[in-house]
């Protein structure tokens, strides 16, 4: 799914009313109908006040659509406006004049914190102050009301995005923006949904399809894009009838120190489980006998070190590399890393002690291959690329690091996010049950795996993050999150990619929604 800036949005409303030869004020119409819709079908005309909140711009007009279709519908419905400013947006004066001839119960202008109405628990806020195009800080008085809001507890819905959140730079201040229940976003959801320190403003969120221009819709280039299964299932290599291992390509894991041969069993159990049709895993010699023991559909390489790498010299010729898992940072295996960096030609997966090196020495950047995976955690991320002042900072960061060194770096996170040059790549599939240990090798096995069977680097990553969270999301079904381990988002694997091909459920029976009255 497309996620459009709020200059393709703005652009995209304007190609509608002139290809489709309406006004923006019909489109205004269509959008407050949808959000009617929605509402009508789950309330079904139930007598919960209703608090309609609408500001003086077309976030505010849709708002005003809505309340006057709950009104004409007979709902319980109070209607406010924000009086914040005297600018007022000619759709929206032209549905404040619609709303009053519906109704006696004019809209209540709101202007300072002695105006606000009692909102009780089993109430419902809808929020629609600010939409995209808030530009500036909000009135005190204002940020007071978004705070009411939030002490009372009532469900509260925002229109197209919490009012004051912003589509494209950080928040401030955090009691300045409506805390959402749900949000009903128009043409696509907005990246701030999805970004750590923006996400919680809003539990859940749903796209509303209000007819924009279809040639728009499918044409737009953007620069993010959220990854779901209907993403990932055209990427998908199938595998023919009488084909074999020779052809999945031969994986190599290198990594593991005294302690830590377990991450490079985890990594090298999901590059098979992924597809990958061999698997070398290059070790220190004290792991050699726990690997092949616990997994015995590896070959094992081991190091002439007992207990870290010190060399990495091997007669095969992989298909794909992955570095790091377990390593460790000692000197000897910095030397042996870099030797390795000036004469490898596979394509690179590197991980965990592999982006340290690289962080410690900045001038082995250049000798990665064009399109080499990064999957750093948070900490491991700010080392390679330095502090960031927020999300919006740290995101612009990474674009300019993976333009200068053309890399792909995979920002690991609740919705975890790849990142290739000005592209970003919002993954939808994961839970809380991942954040355990071994996690990230499993990733990185994945991610490998792919790429040992013929997908590209960037499409690797992309599904291998898909394939990770969804695994997890079947698994935590048996488990729960506290009692999931790495070893499960193995195990589940092959489910996550049998999902692939299955069929939504289809309900038995389909309630049509009653259409609103057109005023």
């Amino acid at each position: 799914m497309k996620v459009f800036s709020k200059e393709q949005i703005y652009e995209g409303d304007k190609l509608t009313a002139e290809r489709q030869k309406i006004t923006s004020t019909d489109l205004m119409e269509r959008a407050g109908t949808q959000i009617f819709n929605w509402i009508h079908t789950r309330m079904q005309g139930a007598q919960v006040p209703v608090h309609v909140f609408c500001g003086i711009g077309n976030n505010g007009g849709d708002g005003l659509v809505l309340a006057r279709h709950l009104i004409t519908h007979g709902y319980n419905v109070n209607t406010y406006i924000i009086n914040c400013s005297d600018k007022r947006s000619k759709d929206f004066l032209i549905n404040y004049d619609r709303i009053k001839n519906v109704t006696k119960k004019w809209p209540v202008l709101l202007s300072c914190s002695d105006d606000f109405p009692e909102i009780h628990p089993d109430d419902i806020i809808v929020d629609a102050v600010f939409g995209i195009g808030l530009n500036r800080p909000i009135d005190e008085w204002v940020k007071n009301l978004f705070m009411r809001f939030r002490e009372s507890k009532a469900f509260t819905l925002a229109i197209d995005i919490p009012s004051g959140l912003y589509p494209d730079k950080a928040v401030e201040d955090e009691d300045a923006v409506v805390w959402a229940g749900f949000t009903l976003s128009f043409a696509s959801p907005k990246l701030v949904f999805f970004l750590p320190e923006t996400a919680k403003y809003t539990v859940q969120w749903e796209v509303l399809d209000i007819g924009l221009d279809q040639e728009f819709l499918f044409t737009t280039q953007t620069e993010v894009e959220l990854i779901g299964k209907l993403e990932v299932l055209p990427n998908h290599i199938p595998r023919e009838k009488f084909s074999h291992k020779g052809q999945f390509g031969h994986s190599l894991i290198i990594g593991g120190s005294y302690g830590k041969i377990g991450a490079v069993t985890l990594a090298s159990r999901a590059a098979l489980s992924a597809g990958a049709g061999l698997i070398t895993a290059y070790i220190p010699k004290c792991g050699y006998h726990a690997l092949q023991a616990s997994f015995p559909e590896a070959m094992v390489i081991t190091d002439n070190d007992e207990e870290k790498i010190t060399s990495i010299k091997f007669d095969i010729e992989p298909t794909v590399v992955a570095f790091g898992i377990g390593a460790g940072l000692d000197t000897k295996t910095i030397a042996a890393f870099t030797a390795f960096l000036k004469t490898n030609k596979s394509p690179l997966v590197i991980d965990a002690d592999g982006i340290n090196i690289l962080s410690k020495k900045k001038s082995l950047l250049k000798l990665l291959p064009e399109a080499t995976i990064l999957t750093p955690h948070p900490k491991e991320l700010e080392r390679l690329i330095g502090s960031w002042k927020d999300d919006f900072d740290k995101l612009n960061k990474i674009k300019a690091f993976s333009k200068k060194h053309k890399v792909i770096i995979l920002v690991k996170g609740a919705n975890s996010i790849t990142v290739y040059e000005d592209k970003l790549y919002v993954n939808t599939t994961g839970n809380p049950g991942l954040s355990t240990a071994g996690s990230g090798d499993v990733l990185t096995g994945i991610i490998t795996g792919l790429i040992s069977q013929g997908y590209n680097p960037l499409v690797a990553t992309i599904i291998g993050v898909y394939l990770h969270g969804k695994s997890a999301d079947i698994a935590v079904e048996d488990f729960g999150y506290q009692s999931l381990i790495s070893s499960h988002v193995i195990d589940y694997l092959g489910e996550a990619y049998l999902d692939l091909f299955k069929q939504p459920e289809q309900p038995q029976s389909q309630q049509q929604e009653e259409e609103p009255q057109q005023q």
